[in-house]
């Protein structure tokens, strides 16, 4: 089943953001070679499609788990989490209409 994963990031975690990066695409390319990624991305903290210094209000991830379990532990996992970029991560099932 797929699931939506939202991280919402700590105010000024911009520069944690930047350092866990690497480690969180790294996961996320893994899920997308699996076959279970239907998207991934960041949420700008401004109407800009590149915020600058403004940074990040959060990640949207859509992504294929056998339980809602596993997608939580999976997101409880991100680099981002362990590099305090989240305040909260919410998990939860995701029905796709479309395309």
């Amino acid at each position: 089943m797929w699931y939506l994963i939202l991280g919402y990031d700590k105010e000024g975690a911009l520069d944690a953001r930047k350092a866990a990066r690497p480690e969180h695409l790294a996961r996320l390319e893994a899920l997308r070679a699996a076959g279970r990624l239907l998207v991934a991305g960041p949420c700008p903290a401004i109407d800009a499609e590149d915020p600058g210094p403004a940074g990040f209000s959060g990640s949207c991830v859509i992504a294929e788990f056998d339980s809602l379990a596993a997608a939580r532990a999976w997101a409880d996992a991100d680099p981002y989490v362990a590099a305090g970029v989240y305040a909260r991560t919410d998990v939860r099932p995701f029905r796709r209409v479309l395309p």
